[in-house]
């Protein structure tokens, strides 16, 4: 009788919109949208020629691939498709996304996966992050995480510790902090706030009228803009950034609704970047915004008191970060 040895199966890797098994042991969506059948392209297609971003190679890209492999550390330059990751990581620099790489929440613009962690997270993650951070001896870091609606803090604990570890190692290195909304709980913003951090920042994503279907039913347009406020009334120094994506069928007035709402939260930075669709099964582009349009909309959030108003078609809340005090559009 012979003998068989049994050959492992190797699955191939979940395709966009795809329910998977992470290496956890809970199922996620991959990229975040599921999909849906007769799923079609919807125009506008074609990508102008502003909107053309540096390649993803070079002896800088792989030496931060290279850390954040063996740190074990999620980034949203990856996770989030980010068209900027050749420039930034070529520069040395990289978003760190903290609390894992699946979202509890399902946004409907964003690549991030989707699922319920069920509580778990990396107990060496903040040793792992302060790590990283001394290795490609950053000045300014930004930190950023998924939404984790399963745990009771939303993560705020865990957050705070993550900043906490990279000012013990690394003092000098400022800490921006875009984090989740902690489902508006006051205490948990304040914990984060608290941790040693310059930069305190929580996405309004888009205008009032669009929150809803663009943002998961759990985000807001309101609990955004009391987070934010309560961020600065509970420390003046530490400076609130806010983000807004366009292209999505917002009008002039609404941003400039949108951006008055912000100031009232005294909200020191806003950055402004052009929606790209992840995935087919992402919301549809409504418009591309041009260069000049950005530029004028810079103008007026710079007349309306912001410190720096970022603004460009690939911009995006973290992007040249580190520069947004300069002045100048980041060098735009």
């Amino acid at each position: 009788m012979s003998e068989f040895k049994s050959i492992p199966v190797v699955s191939a890797p979940p395709r966009s919109g795809e329910k998977y098994l992470t290496p956890q042991g809970f199922t996620a969506i991959k990229d975040g949208a599921r999909a849906r059948a007769g799923t079609v392209v919807s125009a506008p297609t074609g990508k102008p020629r502003w909107l053309k971003a540096p390649l993803a190679a070079g002896a800088g890209f792989e030496a931060v691939r290279r850390t954040v492999r063996e740190h074990r550390l999620a980034t949203v330059c990856e996770e989030a498709k980010c068209p900027n990751i050749g420039e930034c990581w070529n520069a040395g620099t990289a978003t760190i996304m903290v609390m894992g790489a699946v979202c509890t929440r399902a946004c409907r613009f964003c690549a991030v996966d989707t699922g319920n962690p069920r509580g778990w997270l990396d107990a060496e993650e903040p040793a792992n992050v302060a790590a990283s951070v001394e290795l490609m001896k950053l000045r300014y870091v930004v930190l950023t995480s998924v939404d984790r609606d399963d745990l009771l803090d939303g993560g705020a604990a865990h957050y705070a510790a993550c900043v906490r570890a990279i000012k013990q190692r690394t003092p000098a290195t400022a800490v921006e902090a875009l984090t989740p909304d902690f489902q508006g709980v006051r205490h948990d913003v304040e914990r984060v706030v608290d941790s040693g951090l310059e930069v305190f920042a929580q996405n309004i994503e888009t205008v009032r009228r669009l929150t809803h279907p663009v943002r998961d039913p759990r985000a807001g347009y309101e609990q955004t803009l009391a987070v934010l406020a309560h961020a600065k009334a509970h420390r003046p120094e530490v400076l609130t950034k806010s983000s807004l994506m366009l292209g999505l069928g917002e009008t002039d007035d609404e941003i400039g609704e949108c951006m008055d709402d912000l100031r009232a939260a005294r909200v020191d930075i806003l950055t402004l970047g052009q929606y790209l669709r992840p995935t087919v099964h992402h919301l549809p582009v409504e418009r591309f915004v041009t260069p000049d349009e950005f530029l004028r909309y810079r103008e007026w959030g710079l007349q309306r008191g912001f410190r720096e108003c970022v603004s460009g078609p690939l911009v995006r809340s973290s992007y040249r970060a580190e520069q947004a005090l300069a002045g100048n559009n980041v060098g735009l």
